[in-house]
């Protein structure tokens, strides 16, 4: 009786080197956070304190007070802060007591023109870093919620969500600038 043998296995394997020599090698990171358990926004706070060049947010909901303060001590220390939110969002005090805040430390606010349809909540920060998940950046979405929080570490993926919070940015029909 004779032994199987990997040889057409190993065979695919490097005809397929051979052919798509150009695939992709992923290095990327991603932490997983859920809520209750794991206090997501905590760990996006952290984010933010070491933040160093740029936190660009985009984000349906801005309560949290932590969250609040880790922004406006990033734009202190020189950090190129920008949030873009939900217009119909800034109906509620805390929104908008929390927008206020931060507009008064200087940082640049958008909302979109289209109520109610700004549903991402991401956050880039400087060229290698960036979030995704269903956690708004509120203490429920922290402590109460079912949440979750995506920490993604990969410079090229952070390029792209980077290239999409730049293109939000500057789109002046579907984003304006917010004044109170």
């Amino acid at each position: 009786m004779s032994r199987p043998t990997c040889l057409p296995v190993i065979a695919l394997m490097v005809v397929g080197l051979a052919y798509w020599p150009q695939l992709p090698v992923w290095a990327a990171t991603i932490d997983v956070y859920y809520a209750p358990e794991d206090r997501p926004i905590d760990h996006l706070v952290q984010l933010y304190d070491r933040a160093r060049s740029y936190i660009y947010v985009s984000v349906y909901g801005l309560t949290a007070p932590p969250v609040v303060k880790a922004l406006v001590e990033a734009k202190h220390r020189g950090v190129d802060v920008r949030v873009i939110t939900d217009r119909e969002r800034l109906n509620d005090p805390k929104q908008l007591s929390a927008v206020k805040t931060l507009r008064l430390a200087g940082v640049p606010i958008r909302i979109n023109r289209h109520d109610a349809l700004m549903h991402l909540k991401q956050a880039v920060i400087d060229d290698l870093i960036n979030t995704s998940g269903s956690a708004n950046h509120t203490t429920s979405g922290n402590r109460y919620n079912d949440e979750r929080l995506d920490v993604i570490t990969d410079a090229r993926l952070t390029a792209k969500v980077r290239e999409k919070f730049i293109s939000m940015w500057n789109d002046h029909e579907r984003f304006a600038g917010w004044t109170e």
